[in-house]
């Protein structure tokens, strides 16, 4: 009796551990998208960098309408998880007296397999909105025991001097009298732009004050002065360029602008918990060269991240994005089974290549007798006869970036792939 006692501790125990599941977040400011140009070319390396992460919360600012909104939403789902969904897109509706904001908006994209979007709220402030999404967690105990949690995405007033500190305290604090309506107890993200150069600036003070009903902690626990200290140069965020021709800041990397937190309740809770020394700067290798350079310049290489997704990063944006990731000891709904299709023609292995790329034909098309490569400019840049079931190209000679293969007169959907060095 005693031996089937334990057995059945043992066996409870164990599934606790195994009953419990991951998802990763992302916060990103996404420099005038699609207003700055070049919009498209930029569309492209935002796919590389999300490729690449594949989050399932993505939250962003310096987003400037709904068009951008839907055309980032549909290249997530066309390219990465046809699950993901966006919230409603809406307008800052803070007064704006001190500057026309109104072009630069907050918004999350989540993956809806394991995210439902109950609500969403803004709250206004005497700048830009924090917007305030309440997400609940799709698991197999939802209807018993829902996990529910509410994510804030903001966008402090940039610029430095007392003037501009006091005016992000303000905004800081209309978010803490918000807040002051729930239980300490709830889960929260707050995730933004805060354009702080330090931790004793009063908006972060207000942000990690104790005293409030919601405080927020630094899951990455780089409490200091950031600015220009190369000591912190593992949690920079900005600016990835020394050059003014693509827009946004140029002063080069020596910033910690970007940030998520969370309250609390998040630190070390068994149901909903932030996993230690997950937090990242998507894109920083942490090389102290990197103090003052652009984030593609080998000054900045590392083991971390090639110098192909540093080249989409510094093309996309004047910031780095940061990551965190989040773990429940509760399951997710198990996706349903889907019946595969084999396609037309396909990749062999990856389909970040360098010198050549295997192609598999997998159902000879009648139409068609050739393979076409275009580039994202629409231009063809080869064609390759359709002579074997599996056809290796030469791609040494072209230049970095995404291309398409497709084949003529067929109605299918052309492959992608990134030339790398």
């Amino acid at each position: 009796m005693k031996k089937t006692v334990l057995y059945l501790v043992i066996l409870l125990n164990f599934s606790g551990v195994l009953a419990q599941d991951t998802f990763k977040t992302m916060f990103y400011n996404l420099l005038n998208f699609p207003l700055q140009e070049p919009a498209n070319a930029r569309l492209n390396e935002l796919e590389i960098i999300l490729t690449d992460y594949q989050p399932d919360l993505f939250m962003v600012c310096e987003l400037n309408n709904s068009s951008g909104a839907n055309t980032i939403l549909s290249m997530m789902q066309q390219s990465i998880n046809t699950n993901y969904q966006m919230a409603n897109f809406v307008s800052n509706t803070s007064d704006d007296n001190i500057g026309d904001q109104n072009d630069l908006q907050n918004l999350i994209y989540y993956d809806s397999s394991k995210f439902t979007l109950e609500s969403q709220t803004e709250i206004g402030t005497l700048f830009r909105d924090f917007n305030h999404y309440v997400l609940k967690l799709n698991t197999v105990n939802q209807t018993s025991n829902p996990i529910i949690l509410n994510v804030i995405v903001c966008h402090l007033k940039a610029s430095s001097g007392s003037d501009n500190e006091q005016l992000r305290l303000q905004m800081a604090q209309d978010l803490t009298s918000y807040l002051n309506g729930f239980s300490s107890s709830e889960y929260f993200l707050l995730a933004g732009d805060f354009n702080v150069y330090s931790n004793s600036e009063p908006a972060f003070q207000e942000f990690i004050d104790t005293n409030n009903n919601i405080t927020f902690v630094d899951p990455a626990n780089r409490i200091g002065n950031w600015h220009n200290n190369v000591s912190f140069v593992d949690v920079f965020t900005q600016s990835t360029r020394t050059t003014t021709s693509l827009g946004g800041s140029s002063g080069g990397f020596d910033d910690r602008f970007d940030f998520i937190m969370t309250s609390t309740s998040l630190d070390n809770n068994t149901e909903l918990k932030f996993v230690p020394n997950s937090y990242q700067v998507f894109g920083n290798n942490n090389n102290s060269n990197c103090w003052n350079s652009a984030i593609n310049s080998t000054d900045c290489s590392g083991a971390l991240f090639s110098q192909t997704i540093r080249e989409s990063l510094h093309n996309f944006s004047d910031h780095l994005p940061v990551t965190l990731t989040i773990e429940t000891n509760q399951s997710f709904l198990s996706t349903p089974e889907v019946t595969f299709i084999q396609p037309t023609f396909e990749i062999v292995g990856t389909n970040m290549v360098s010198t050549t790329i295997d192609i598999k034909i997998n159902k000879q098309p009648t139409f068609a007798t050739n393979i076409n490569i275009y580039n994202t400019l629409g231009q063809m840049v080869t064609s390759i006869p359709i002579n074997d079931k599996t056809i290796t190209v030469d791609i040494s000679y072209l230049s970095e970036g995404i291309y398409y293969i497709s084949l003529p007169n067929v109605n299918v959907q052309p492959l992608k792939f990134v030339k790398v060095h």
